[in-house]
């Protein structure tokens, strides 16, 4: 089988820069891809963190103005991914985050910057670079989201295949109508049938409308962005293009998440033998400074503290915990409000309750190989990743039937138990009130031991890698191209 060249543009990608789970997609699929005869190249600004991580690189192309300054396009390596960097000072070379300004504004020319980045993927997609002909350019969010508009009006259209993959709805890249003749597209772009939206240019709507195929990262997500309650002002765009539609659950990476090789927790395990989870459980209450208390189910939050994720549910349940027997670690940050919120918990229950204010890696290895359930309780979710690093050590996921998380755990309902598949727990609608019924529901199944067992076994044993979804990216660019012979 030939194989395919793709181009993925996108705005970060670990290691090199992450602000989160886009990263993470990013830097995952071209090495899973390459095992099934893909070859992706990232398109990726050259932001100070990724030219310090340049490995190698070559010189390939000179844009003498790219919108407002010289620009050169480098092919290079770093941590083992093949690049496309976008060496660009006067549009890259600042410090803070990819979007944000020191003082955590967006920066004010944003439009500007990454509409560079979707003018030089369209570049590269057209066939210009000679080194490099992608078959399929692969587009991500609101930052990539013009790639499809100046293909498309740059006449090349006919040239390469684009997919567009949305990770948040949420976040649509909107910026005013003014702008337009500023990111060199053309006057009648300014169309329903184009860029506008609303009044706006909207890169992300631009990206879904005119790009050969859509995804994103979960089959549930994919039909509740069609709704009105779920398309953020999109869905009649994505109903329109249903049949261009799909979801493709995202995996990680399984040889960083294995409890069975995994440095930064204390003890290994696996399906197989999983007494160090009970050793991991007692540092874990340790470090919270809860009691150290083998017999109680102890939960385990790791979250941004935001409205999306339901932090509030857990505040307004964290009686019920308490009352159940359970107890609660939570490490995370984000509104204020939350954050106080959580440490007033503490100071009321200071022996089942600990809070980590913050966000560090090591520690989120060890909530994940210590506690007994993971929760997740997002009002929405196009994917999420915690529910998966949660079934790849054990700690059942207790998930809002939403999005991604419907899709990845299976319910502990009567039928599930029955027939011993069942890996975590589900509730819906998302309340506080459906929350707590699915806290006593983990409390009566937490005293039956073997059926426990099984749970975290058929946890451990589910397929989470990058495998599977690689194999449907890879199908869905064969089909987008063997519609365009």
């Amino acid at each position: 089988m030939p194989e395919i060249a793709v181009l993925s543009v996108v705005s970060e990608l670990y290691p090199l820069v992450k602000t989160g789970g886009l990263a993470d997609v990013s830097g995952a699929l071209p090495g899973a891809l390459a095992a099934v005869g893909v070859r992706m190249v990232s398109l990726i600004p050259g932001y100070p963190a990724v030219m310090a991580a340049l490995e190698s690189a070559e010189e390939v192309h000179t844009f003498p103005d790219l919108f407002g300054g010289r620009a050169r396009l480098l092919h290079a390596h770093a941590a083992g991914l093949e690049l496309l960097v976008i060496d660009a000072p006067h549009l890259y070379d600042r410090p803070g985050s990819p979007y944000l300004a020191p003082g955590g504004v967006d920066w004010p020319d944003n439009a500007i910057r990454f509409a560079a980045l979707s003018a030089v993927g369209a570049y590269v997609g057209a066939g210009h670079l000679g080194a490099f002909q992608p078959h399929v350019v692969h587009a991500h969010d609101w930052q990539a989201g013009l790639t499809a508009a100046y293909i498309y009006y740059g006449g090349a259209a006919d040239r390469v295949a684009t997919v567009m993959t949305v990770h948040n709805l949420a976040f649509q890249g909107k910026f005013p109508a003014e702008i337009l003749p500023s990111i060199g597209l053309p006057p009648h772009a300014f169309s329903l049938g184009g860029v506008e939206f609303y009044g706006s240019v909207g890169y992300l709507k631009a990206g879904l409308l005119l790009s050969d195929r859509i995804t994103t990262v979960s089959p549930t997500y994919a039909l509740e962005i069609t709704t009105p309650d779920g398309g953020m002002g999109l869905d009649g765009l994505l109903r329109a293009k249903a049949n261009a539609l799909v979801g493709i659950v995202n995996g990680i990476d399984t040889s960083v998440w294995n409890p069975a090789t995994d440095p930064l927790i204390e003890a290994s395990f696996d399906a197989k033998s999983m007494k160090g989870r009970a050793i991991n459980k007692a540092v874990l209450q340790r470090a919270f400074g809860i009691d150290v208390d083998p017999s109680r189910p102890l939960f385990g939050l790791v979250s941004r503290l935001s409205w999306q994720k339901g932090p509030d549910l857990l505040l307004e349940s964290a009686s019920a915990l308490i009352a159940a027997g359970g107890q609660l670690v939570v490490l995370g940050s984000g509104d204020h409000t939350f954050e106080n919120a959580f440490r007033g918990l503490v100071a009321a229950h200071p022996d089942r309750i600990g809070v980590v204010v913050g966000y560090d890696e090591a520690l989120a290895h060890r909530v994940q190989a210590g506690s007994d359930v993971i929760l997740v309780p997002s009002r929405f979710e196009p994917c999420g990743l915690t529910q998966l690093c949660a079934l790849r050590y054990g700690a059942l996921p207790l998930v809002a039937r939403v999005g991604g998380l419907a899709d990845t755990v299976i319910d502990a309902n009567e039928a599930a138990l029955a027939a011993g598949v069942a890996t975590g727990f589900q509730f819906a609608p998302t309340t506080a009130d459906m929350l707590q019924r699915a806290l006593a529901r983990v409390a009566a199944l937490w005293d039956d031991r073997e059926r426990w067992g099984r749970m975290q076994k058929n946890a451990m044993t589910m397929d989470v890698s990058w495998a599977g979804p690689a194999a449907r990216y890879a199908a869905l660019y064969r089909e987008v191209l063997a519609e365009r012979r």
